[in-house]
């Protein structure tokens, strides 16, 4: 089991969430077309192949017309999963009318990436708000026809794989329990079984669909999970219940619109632009890098923040990268600690050749890696190379938490901010690969492999300590199986997946 974890975490590393997304819909959209073909559907062909032409030609093209006039970089993957998007929730006609209500929503959808913005992050869904505020032209309304049962057999899967790559599967599960359930006790109320009332909103009602497309995207959520938990609930609830306040009545895209609305209050508001002002190597493989915000950045220790690194993007995984954060909140630089050793992508290149004065934009701020909100609960922090950098952060917040570091690296070269461990107070334990002896103000683990025993020998007292372990996937699916195992009880994990 483990090691199937392992090889689908690797295999859907290698995707961005924009182009798993893009790839995901893309094969939902032949398989579409194929059940049209083998009559499971009956919009006709050449409709559905009109339309999908028309939502992907003006989807993307209005994208890049709209970049130029705002002067700004167009995205092709989100001008592209919007158009796909755009193209499951309109009922594929050549009626004229209905035509134009699509390529109004498309335009809309990318319109509302601009102008219904606030510091260069958009504030609504771009396919929702399209579709929400071409409804209320009269020109088309949303169907949202991808709530077909026979479209289940390849949906279901596509949406655990987005889900699980995103870490959202907690959030959607919410969302689909509390929609679910209200749909449910309505439909039993009107005498029908059980069973009926079950299947109805799973495959006749888009909330698969909804929840793994729609309501996950990362850019219109709050930063964290229990704020994401309860926006869940609340847009599964203004999902299900129906209402009609004379306009406008109850739909999916404005649930998903007011959710979007308020996690807008919740996080970090807008893109922020970050100066460079320099960068020092870590270690060999590892460097630091500074920036100056040109305003306040609103950040926890041990949170991420996500840059656009515009560069050549041969490598197809779009310009977005997520960094963990080594400074402590409040500080006048923002900084990060970024694996360089070869090889080298292209977003780690463009990271590399920065000058100083040069800018980048920091599009999100999140993360539920933070240490308990009681400064007395004592912690475990077990960093496995790159894993250290959230780390850092937290150590450097202050403060006399009780802390034990469990450092584990190749050699004492491959040991970072050894300064600034020393200068923490915690209790540092270095594990050296190469047998080579740490620093003196280290103690010496002494062996190449920590497993339950010896973790137990180097803190006893694991069962009272919040324990938190940072590394790669392997690294932490394996330490916390060690952890779990010598006895520790609440653990938390924060992976790096590589890109």
């Amino acid at each position: 089991m483990n090691t199937m974890k392992a090889r689908l975490d690797t295999w859907l590393g290698r995707f961005t969430m924009y182009r798993l997304i893009l790839w995901v819909l893309g094969i939902l959209v032949a398989y579409s077309l194929l059940l049209n073909v083998l009559g499971w559907l009956t919009f006709g062909l050449p409709q559905m192949l009109v339309h999908l032409v028309l939502c992907l030609a003006l989807s993307y093209g209005s994208s890049r017309l709209l970049a130029l006039l705002f002067r700004t970089k167009a995205h092709p993957d989100s001008s592209l999963i919007t158009g796909l998007l755009i193209y499951f929730l309109f009922w594929p006609t050549f009626v004229p009318t209905d035509m134009a209500g699509v390529a109004l929503a498309c335009v809309l959808a990318s319109a509302s990436k601009f102008a219904l913005a606030f510091r260069g992050r958009h504030i609504l869904n771009p396919a929702a708000a399209g579709a929400f505020l071409t409804g209320l032209t009269g020109l088309n309304i949303a169907t949202w026809w991808a709530a077909t049962p026979a479209m289940l057999w390849l949906l279901v899967p596509g949406v655990l794989a987005v889900l699980y790559r995103i870490r959202k599967l907690l959030m959607a599960g919410v969302f689909m329990v509390v929609a679910t359930g209200i749909v449910f006790a309505e439909l039993v109320s009107r005498s029908m079984t059980v069973g009926q009332a079950l299947w109805q909103p799973l495959a006749q009602r888009p909330l698969l669909f909804f929840a793994g497309f729609m309501l996950s995207e990362p850019l219109t959520l709050p930063p964290r999970r229990w704020q994401q938990l309860g926006l869940a609930a609340v847009v599964g609830i203004v999902f299900a219940v129906p209402y009609n306040l004379g306009f406008v009545a109850n739909s999916p895209e404005l649930a998903l619109l007011l959710g979007n609305l308020a996690a807008f209050f919740l996080g970090q508001r807008g893109r922020v632009e970050l100066v460079f002002k320099g960068s020092k190597p870590l270690t060999p493989g590892t460097t630091e890098f500074r920036f100056e915000p040109q305003r306040p950045v609103r950040y926890a220790a041990g949170q991420f923040m996500e840059l656009n690194l515009p560069h050549p993007d041969r490598n197809g995984k779009g310009m977005r990268r997520v960094f963990s954060i080594t400074s402590p909140p409040g500080a006048p630089e923002v900084t990060f600690g970024v694996g360089t050793g070869e090889p080298l992508s292209p977003a780690k290149k463009t990271l590399l050749g920065l000058q100083p004065g040069d800018t980048v934009g920091a599009t999100a701020v999140g993360g539920d890696f933070l240490l308990p909100r009681d400064p007395g609960a004592p912690v475990l922090l077990i960093a496995a190379g790159i894993g250290i950098t959230p780390f850092l952060s937290q150590l450097a917040s202050g403060g006399e938490r009780d802390t034990v570091v469990l450092y584990l690296a190749r050699s004492r070269a491959e040991l970072a901010a050894c300064e600034q461990l020393e200068k923490s107070g915690a209790r540092v334990v270095a594990r050296l690969a190469d047998g080579s002896a740490p620093p003196e103000f280290m103690d010496d683990a002494g062996t190449p492999r920590i497993d339950p025993r010896r973790l137990q020998e180097l803190v006893p007292d694991i069962r009272d300590r919040a324990v938190y372990i940072s590394g790669s996937p392997k690294n932490v699916q394996d330490l916390r199986a060690v952890a779990r195992a010598a006895g520790a009880r609440k653990i938390h994990v924060d992976s790096f997946a590589g890109y």
